[in-house]
């Protein structure tokens, strides 16, 4: 008999069970001491035959099994008045003696055994089932690709894509997605710009299915949302500049380890899942939700290969430095994200300084050439330093404080340097700046973190968008939460 469209028995005992079990198995004999005594109604989960010993009912559609929250089989469930008012599962005889109420029952068995998972919590399987049971919770719509259609091209053609193909976001693929974290998918995280449409759990998650992300990125993806949505990082001023600006991500913390990002070699490249794919998403969830599409919203006159995906991991466990996150107001240990309005990357070559002045001194000249030479103050920036370089600084005791007070007195420029006209560029100040300094950068306009390779002496900028002038965008850090 087939479970679909069985009621519950409203009294007796429930026993739910799967061939494919040890436990099962070896509770077969107590079954059928069981359907001796009383009434007893057994669900099978796999094998319509199996126990043979007792007339079991099929539950291979796993129906009764939804119903029921099945977890674990062997699971036992006592029911009176047609309410459950007991259950437990795996084998335990002083357990099934208390709920089933008969004494000394499967007496040559060993007192315990663990049970295993139940059929109807496999992934893929679980998914099913509540879309099956209108328990999804999902309230996007619902597109329906013809079943002549390709649904990569399908994507492709209503402007989901980022210009490469992205993974179909099916129900099933989302809820998996959702199972990732503990928020309610329903939860409003803000308004997206530049249309300010609402952006939901749910939402993020659809999107971090086609970007590609695995269900333990999500934490880290809602954070970076949380991050852009911050109206310190004035996303829609990202996307309307005609800079060369994206959100540039950099995790912090625990979760780094736990989901497998690259802080080393290639840190800032391609080869890591989860370095890809969680930028992306941020990407295609403002190009999705928001509208934040190129030669629309999106003005930038060149861009950069970043806004594709421009996420990566901080190298702590190497460093001798603090962390950013706590350097930026994060308890130690706790993960956090935190964005930057950043361009592409621009090298730092230095294979011959072997002390911190002569190291900062190089660097500081790099940086001074960002956006151009003779504009300061002119933007953000980071500094992503290689283990080789932080090895300098760390034989001479320099923390990053330090090394961040020496750039700024380093990035001190002379107005005259930098007029209209001087060194024959026609780009600069006006002749009143002529006596005065000027810094290159903001102050807090200068972040440094620590990635990359054990080996080579290149360090990395990446230029930032300010809003040291009338617009601009600041760096913001969140936590990442469960």
């Amino acid at each position: 008999m087939q479970a679909s469209g069985q009621s519950l028995p409203s009294d007796g005992l429930i026993v739910v069970v799967k061939r494919d079990c040890p436990t099962c198995v070896l509770t077969e004999p107590v079954l059928a001491e069981l359907a001796g005594l009383g009434a007893l109604t057994v669900y099978t989960q796999d094998d319509p035959t199996f126990p043979e010993s007792v007339g079991a009912i099929d539950d291979t559609g796993l129906d009764m099994s939804h119903r029921l929250g099945i977890e674990v089989v062997p699971t036992v469930i006592r029911r009176q008045d047609g309410k459950e008012i007991d259950r437990t599962y795996g084998w335990d005889r002083s357990e099934w003696e208390r709920i089933t109420g008969f004494q000394g029952i499967g007496a040559d068995l060993p007192a315990f055994r663990p049970g295993c998972g139940a059929k109807n919590v496999e992934p893929g399987i679980v998914e099913q089932l509540k879309i099956r049971f209108g328990e999804t919770g999902l309230t996007s719509r619902h597109i329906q690709i013809g079943e002549g259609e390709d649904a990569f091209e399908a994507m492709f053609e209503r402007g989901w894509s980022d210009g490469l193909p992205v993974v179909p976001p099916t129900q099933e693929r989302v809820l998996r997605m959702l199972a990732g974290t503990i928020r309610d998918p329903q939860e409003l995280l803000g308004l997206c710009p530049p249309n300010l449409a609402p952006l939901t759990v749910e939402k993020v998650a659809i999107n971090a299915v086609m970007a590609g992300c695995k269900p333990e990125y999500l934490p880290v993806v809602l954070a970076a949302v949380e991050a852009v949505l911050d109206p310190a990082f004035t996303m829609h001023g990202v996307l309307a500049t005609t800079m060369f600006v994206g959100p540039v991500l950099v995790v912090n913390g625990p979760v780094r380890r736990q989901i497998g990002m690259n802080a080393k070699g290639n840190a800032l490249g391609q080869g890591n899942r989860a370095n890809a794919t969680i930028g992306r998403a941020v990407q295609l969830i403002v190009r999705n939700v928001g509208g934040g599409r190129p030669q629309e919203v999106d003005r930038a006159t060149l861009g950069n290969p970043g806004k594709y995906t421009y996420c990566f991991a901080e190298d702590e466990e190497g460093s001798s430095w603090l962390p950013l996150s706590v350097e930026r107001g994060v308890a130690p240990g706790v993960s956090a994200v935190t964005v930057f309005a950043g361009f592409g990357l621009q090298g730092v070559v230095d294979q011959k300084s072997r002390d911190p002045e002569s190291l900062s001194r190089s660097m500081a000249e790099s940086l001074k050439a960002i956006h151009n030479v003779k504009l300061a103050p002119a933007c953000d920036a980071m500094l992503v330093v290689c283990p080789e370089h932080e090895r300098t600084f760390r034989a001479a005791g320099w923390s990053r404080q330090r090394l961040l007070e020496q750039l700024y007195r380093l990035c001190e420029v002379p107005g005259a340097d930098l007029i209209a006209g001087a060194k024959g560029i026609a780009e600069g100040r006006p002749a009143s700046d002529s006596t005065k300094t000027f810094n290159k950068f903001r102050p807090d306009g200068l972040l440094i973190v620590r990635a990359g390779g054990g080996a080579g002496m290149f360090s990395g900028i990446i230029g930032g968008w300010s809003s040291g002038g009338a617009a601009g965008s600041l760096p913001v850090t969140k936590e990442v939460k469960a």
